[in-house]
């Protein structure tokens, strides 16, 4: 899509947040880091995110500001890129008396117009930053302060503008209005509407493919459905191959099965489980266990389809390919992606790989799934990690814990459907703790495992908070797993919030 809106990635947790909030705003935006800033032409307008580091430091991330004033579009600095803005027109950046992380509130400036345009007032905003500007530079103006009276938005001319706060988190009151007050400056600002939006992948797709074969993995999840759908929508020569890896949940692979027979897509299925479980057997670091899990599972994708694939697709979506960055980026590689081993980085670099999704975050995919005619329970779906129920079992994978934890999600799940509380959660399951613990069970003491259920709220996963469902609802579920899965006395609900925890156990 041409002259998309660029946000200039300085590291900052929230930084794709940015990017999401631009689009459900109607407007396509990509990330690009600082060092990337040319290859972007002449984007429609250009957002510094905020970042970890410091201007003062001596090797601080920079940008070209020379080309960025060349490019005569609109800029917003966040934070980080507020701070290096101000300093970029002859200002000045020193450490904070303290560093600030948290709400605060935002008086702007009398009849002071531009980005705060229409908004109500004095309003809460999210702060996380340790600097703040010191000096300001001829001709900057002030247009808000926080209570304590510090400048916390900046206008330096008609085109750049700085706000020392994250406009793009939902504890900000008006950002999203920040957000769209700025946008309307620019100039041809490029629409993004999923329906749209898929003709034009429909046409990339044919186009990369150019009438070559195509293997595609399936797990019935989500983004390989939309794949496999996207696939068969552009008429492209697939064949569709689903591992059975052991470490899927109750009854999936027949229910996969059913899904893609009812929607016209046919499917290869291969029963691996016992070659992964004897694979993690004894082994017990996470890492470790993705390593192995991601190799296997192409050991016996590329089993079955030979090694003579003239295209490979896979379903990586947008914060994947964020998440597992190069070291050369100031991102950092999260978690180990089995999407990404040897075999596979072999074929990317020869050219043989297409990612027709990974420009989407995980609810555009959902929507571009609904275009293409995908039942509602196949996108409405709660995501389900690639290394399966083996990040849900910590410590030793054994089929023990595997069938605990089947029967407990099974049952924890279908109430959450049943109670209408299932498309309000972002994800939820069942995870068994590595311990046992001292019960009572039909007079008799018993010595079995702890149970942890966790049901959580998100955007594309990068932050969490745990879903407060009723004490009811939680009592029925851990009554019903008691009674009914063997092997289990004790049922905990897991309340951490992502930072710092993680959403998966493992």
């Amino acid at each position: 899509m041409d002259h998309p809106i660029a946000v200039i990635d300085f590291g900052s947790q929230y930084t794709q947040l940015i990017v999401r909030r631009i689009r459900e705003l109607g407007y396509f935006s990509r990330l690009y880091q600082a060092s990337e800033l040319r290859e972007t032409g002449t984007p429609a307008a250009v957002i510094l995110s905020g970042g970890p580091r410091s201007t003062l430091e001596e090797d601080a991330p920079d940008i070209d500001f020379e080309y960025l004033v060349e490019m005569g579009v609109p800029v917003l600095g966040v934070c980080y890129g507020m701070q290096l803005l101000n300093t970029k027109f002859g200002g000045s950046v020193a450490p904070g008396n303290t560093r600030e992380y948290g709400p605060a509130t935002l008086m702007p400036e009398d009849d002071v117009d531009g980005i705060f345009k229409d908004l109500k007032g004095h309003s809460q905003i999210w702060m996380s930053h340790s600097d703040t500007v010191k000096e300001l530079p001829e001709g900057c103006e002030v247009m808000g302060r926080n209570l304590d009276g510090v400048p916390v938005a900046l206008r330096w001319n008609e085109r750049f503008f700085g706000i020392q706060f994250h406009p793009e988190v939902s504890h900000t009151d008006e950002g999203t209005e920040i957000l769209r007050n700025f946008l309307n400056r620019a100039t041809d600002l490029p629409a993004f509407q999923i329906s749209s939006f898929k003709d034009e992948l429909v046409d990339r797709v044919r186009a990369d493919v150019a009438g070559r074969k195509v293997v595609c993995g399936v797990s019935g999840g989500v983004d390989s459905s939309v794949l496999a759908a996207l696939l068969h929508e552009a008429q492209v020569d697939t064949r569709n191959i689903f591992v059975d890896t052991g470490l899927l949940r109750k009854n999936e692979s027949e229910e996969v099965a059913s899904l893609f027979g009812e929607v016209g897509i046919a499917i290869e299925r291969i029963d691996a489980s016992e070659l992964f479980l004897n694979a993690l057997a004894g082994v017990t670091d996470p890492e470790e266990k993705r390593r192995i899990i991601g190799r296997l599972f192409v050991q016996v994708f590329f089993d079955a389809v030979g090694d003579d694939v003239e295209l490979l697709a896979q379903g990586t979506l947008y914060p994947d390919v964020i998440e597992s960055a190069t070291s050369g980026s100031i991102a950092s590689t999260i978690k180990t992606h089995h999407n990404r081993v040897d075999k596979i980085m072999e074929l990317k670099e020869a050219g043989r790989v297409i990612e027709p999704l990974d420009e989407l975050f995980k609810d555009e995919v959902r929507e571009l799934g609904r275009v293409l005619g995908l039942p509602e329970r196949v996108v409405g779906r709660h995501p389900f990690p690639g290394p399966g129920l083996a990040v849900r079992c910590p410590g030793e994978v054994t089929q023990e814990k595997l069938k605990i934890i089947r029967e407990a999600d099974d049952i924890f799940i279908g109430l959450l459907r049943e109670k209408h509380f299932y498309d309000s959660v972002w994800q939820a399951y069942a995870a068994v703790i590595p311990t046992k613990t001292v019960g009572v069970k039909g007079d008799e003491r018993s010595y079995e495992y702890a149970l942890s259920l966790r049901a959580v709220t998100s955007e594309d996963a990068m932050t969490a908070e745990w879903v407060h469902l009723p004490y009811e609802l939680l009592g029925e579920i851990s009554n019903r797993i008691l009674n009914e899965v063997p092997g289990v006395n004790r049922v905990l609900y897991d309340i951490s919030t992502k930072p710092p925890a993680s959403i998966e156990w493992e």
